[in-house]
C-alpha cells in the first residue's frame, strides 16, 4: 500500500510506503505505479493508538462485547493494539487463559491484544502461586476492578513481580473505605502502593488515576525515581461533577484541572480508554463503567489540542508512542521506516456529533452521545492492510 497526501503530526506532507507489514518508506511525491494507493487528502496520520486498559467480556460476558465486536469497535476508533483486564468469567489467572484470548483476537485480524493476569488466584484476595511459572509474555499483572485489600499479600505480590520482572498495573480502592469516601480510597490505595513499588524496586503501573492529590503523590514519587508510570481516562479529562456511575467516579472541576496539569508536566505517561461495555439493563442497575474506545481521540484531542492547546505530536505520545514503551513494544507507536504499518488517519478540522447507536461495540453505555468532538478516526491499517473505512 502507498498512502499519498498524508500530514505528519508536524504538518509537514509524506508518502508512506507499507510493504509487508511494515512501513519501509517515507517519501516525498512517491510513483503510484504498482502500488494500492489509499490517498490521504490531507489527513493526518498517527501510529495506531495503543490501549493500556480495556474490558472486553471474554469470556464469559460475550453478551456484553466479545473479541469481534470489541476488535471492530478498537478499529473504528483508531486502536491497533489494546490490553485486555482479567475480570472476566471466569478469571484470568493463567497463561493458557491468556493465550486463548489473544489467539482469538490475532485470528479476527483488525488488532492484536495483550491478555493481563489477575494478581491473585480468582480474585480470591490471597493466592499467589499461579504468578510464579508466568511465561516472559505476560509481564502485566492486576486486580483491576477492585484492588488486592491485603498488605500482606499487596507486598508478596510486589516482592514477586520484582524478581520475576513482572509489573503490576494497580487500581487503587481501599474497598473499604470507598464504601463511604471513593476519594479518600483512591489515595490511600495509591500512596501504598508507590510504597511498595519504592521499597521493592518493582514496575507499577497506575491504572485511572482521577484525583488531585493521587497524580501529586505520583509526581512526587517519579522525582523520587520510584519505578512508576501512570494512566488517566478520557472521561476523567472531559468531565466534571457528572452523576453517571464509574470506578473511580467523576471527579471535581479542581481535579480535572489538576489531571491536565500533570500531562503537561510529564507526570501522566499515557491516556487509556478503560472500556468498559455493559447492557441497559445492567447499566440502568448500577454497573459501573462506560465504553471508550470509539471517542477517545476525538475527546483527548478536543480536550487537551483545541481547548487547552497541546500540541498534537504529544498527545501522539501519550495515546501511542508513552503506551508502547510502557508495554515494550519496541515497533509500535511510531512512524519510521521499520516500524509496524499500524497507522490512522484522522480529519481533525471537520466537527461531527457522538451517536451511539453507529458504534461497532455491543454496548452503548456512554455519557458523551451528542457531544460535539473534532478529530474523527476515518481509517485504520493494521499490518499495512485497511481494516476500517469510516
Amino acid at each position: 500500500m502507498l498512502i499519498k497526501n498524508a500530514r505528519l503530526s508536524d504538518g509537514s506532507l509524506v508518502d508512506l510506503l507499507l510493504e509487508e507489514g511494515k512501513i519501509t518508506g517515507i517519501l516525498q511525491n512517491a510513483s503510484a505505479e504498482g502500488h494500492q494507493v489509499l490517498d490521504a487528502k490531507g489527513r493526518t496520520v498517527l501510529p495506531g493508538l495503543i490501549d493500556l486498559h480495556c474490558h472486553w467480556r471474554v469470556p464469559g460476558q460475550e453478551h456484553k462485547e466479545d473479541v469481534i465486536t470489541g476488535s471492530a469497535a478498537a478499529a473504528a476508533g483508531g486502536y491497533t493494539f489494546v490490553t485486555l483486564m482479567p475480570n472476566t468469567s471466569p478469571v484470568c489467572s493463567s497463561a493458557e487463559q491468556a493465550n486463548q484470548v489473544m489467539e482469538q483476537v490475532e485470528r479476527h485480524g483488525v488488532c492484536s491484544a495483550l491478555q493481563t493476569v489477575s494478581i491473585t488466584q480468582n480474585f480470591d484476595g490471597k493466592t499467589l502461586d499461579h504468578l510464579k511459572p508466568l511465561p516472559e509474555h505476560l509481564r502485566f499483572i492486576t486486580e483491576d476492578g477492585k484492588g488486592v485489600q491485603n498488605n500482606q499479600v499487596m507486598a508478596r505480590a510486589f516482592a514477586i513481580c520484582a524478581q520475576r520482572n513482572l509489573v503490576l498495573m494497580s487500581h487503587a480502592e481501599d474497598m473499604e473505605i470507598s464504601k463511604w469516601d471513593y476519594r479518600l480510597a483512591e489515595n490511600l490505595e495509591t500512596v501504598r502502593n508507590l510504597h511498595l513499588s519504592e521499597y521493592y524496586g518493582t514496575r507499577l503501573h497506575l491504572c485511572h488515576v482521577s484525583t488531585k492529590e493521587a497524580v501529586e503523590a505520583i509526581g512526587a514519587a517519579k522525582r523520587k525515581g520510584v519505578p512508576v508510570t501512570c494512566e488517566v481516562t478520557p472521561h476523567h479529562l472531559w468531565f466534571a461533577d457528572l452523576d453517571y456511575r464509574v470506578n473511580p467516579p467523576i471527579r471535581t472541576q479542581q481535579d480535572v484541572d489538576a489531571l491536565v496539569q500533570a500531562i503537561r508536566e510529564g507526570v501522566v505517561d499515557a491516556i487509556a480508554t478503560d472500556h468498559a461495555p455493559h447492557t441497559q439493563e445492567e447499566k440502568a442497575a448500577g454497573a459501573a463503567g462506560m465504553i471508550g474506545l470509539e471517542t477517545a481521540f476525538g475527546v483527548c484531542y478536543t480536550k487537551l489540542c483545541k481547548q487547552q492547546g497541546l500540541e498534537l505530536y504529544y498527545l501522539e505520545a501519550l495515546m501511542s508512542r508513552f503506551p508502547a514503551a510502557i508495554l515494550g513494544l519496541q515497533d509500535k507507536g511510531a512512524i519510521r521506516v521499520g516500524a509496524d504499518a499500524d497507522l490512522i488517519l484522522v480529519d481533525l478540522d471537520t466537527p461531527y456529533q457522538v451517536e451511539p447507536d453507529k458504534m461497532h461495540s455491543k454496548s452503548r453505555n456512554t455519557p458523551f452521545a451528542g457531544e460535539t468532538l473534532y478529530g474523527r478516526v476515518d481509517y485504520t491499517i493494521k499490518a499495512g492492510k485497511l481494516v476500517f473505512e469510516r
